[in-house]
């Protein structure tokens, strides 16, 4: 709270309020880059799992007065269970069937909300209390960010990226891809959640129509745009994301087609992303000189 009192004195409230977002959205996005990035497993539904945690954690503190840690953890938990149980029966699909699915999942969660009394129905919720600060936020993102690391360096790490290349391969060599599969789901899962508890207790408000299908998309650009299955590659492509609209903002009407435009450039340019595949320990390798025992070693 000492800090958020230190940076109000000197950083404009727009450019913290911009930083907050970021810091949300980088825990969103690398739940994104576990499942999609990593595994290999087109999920187009990520906001549908961001609503269950904003909504879950909002209600517990509105109407049931639980702490905000409670809520917050009470938020991811529930959409990493709803991560499973998606994940359970549909992950045997592969590519466009799998989107499909996770499309219809994420609408049939908003429709829900869009009829869900506890959660104040089309007109959304009000009254959540302002717990997310800017602290916080990046106190949670960087802890997320050194567990992906070490996930994605662990014998579960190296196991999702066997399944991205080649799943039959991965199934010889013993690995067990639905289950793992599954975990993959129920981690990005949970990210999603924890990263709408957070942006629920900044809002104060949220409603069903912020949670719709071009949220998701926007998450799966971030992933996309920096690399897919790279964490550095994620981060960097949410922050540009995440900038790029507020900066497009001087030409008004015309934002989303610069927007889009910029998307496009982007693309044709680096196909693979801004970062490509450059993993955690290929930056630390170059930037500190150290050699880093990896899975490919």
């Amino acid at each position: 709270m000492v800090m958020d009192a230190v940076l109000s004195q000197y950083i404009d409230a727009y450019y913290l309020h911009i930083m907050v977002l970021i810091g949300i959205n980088i825990i969103l996005a690398l739940g994104l880059n576990i499942t999609t990035g990593v595994t290999g497993q087109l999920s187009m539904g990520h906001a549908g799992f961001m609503s269950i945690g904003a909504y879950t954690a909002a209600i517990m503190s509105i109407h049931l007065g639980m702490p905000f840690w409670a809520a917050l953890l009470g938020g991811a938990t529930a959409a990493a269970g709803f991560g499973f149980l998606l994940g359970l029966p549909t992950l045997r699909l592969e590519g466009d069937y799998l989107a499909m699915v996770t499309i219809g999942f994420a609408e049939i969660i908003r429709v829900f909300f869009l009829n869900f009394e506890p959660g104040g129905k089309a007109v959304g919720l009000s009254g959540i209390p302002e717990h997310t600060t800017f602290s916080l936020v990046w106190l949670l993102a960087i802890i997320v960010i050194v567990l992906n690391v070490k996930l994605l360096n662990s014998r579960i790490g190296r196991s999702f990226y066997a399944i991205r290349e080649n799943e039959i391969a991965a199934e010889a060599a013993g690995i067990n891809t639905t289950r793992l599969k599954v975990l993959s789901f129920m981690v990005g899962s949970f990210l999603a959640g924890l990263g709408g508890g957070l942006y629920a207790h900044y809002m104060t408000y949220i409603a069903p129509q912020d949670f719709g299908f071009m949220k998701s998309i926007e998450f799966l650009n971030m992933v996309v745009l920096g690399g897919m299955g790279s964490i550095p590659g994620t981060i960097l492509g949410t922050v540009v994301l995440t900038i790029a609209p507020e900066m497009l903002r001087i030409v008004a009407e015309y934002r989303l087609l610069f927007y889009g435009g910029m998307l496009v450039l982007l693309m044709i340019f680096r196909p693979n992303g801004l970062l490509g595949d450059v993993r955690w320990y290929d930056i630390k390798k170059r930037w500190f000189g150290k050699e880093v025992k990896t899975w490919e070693s």
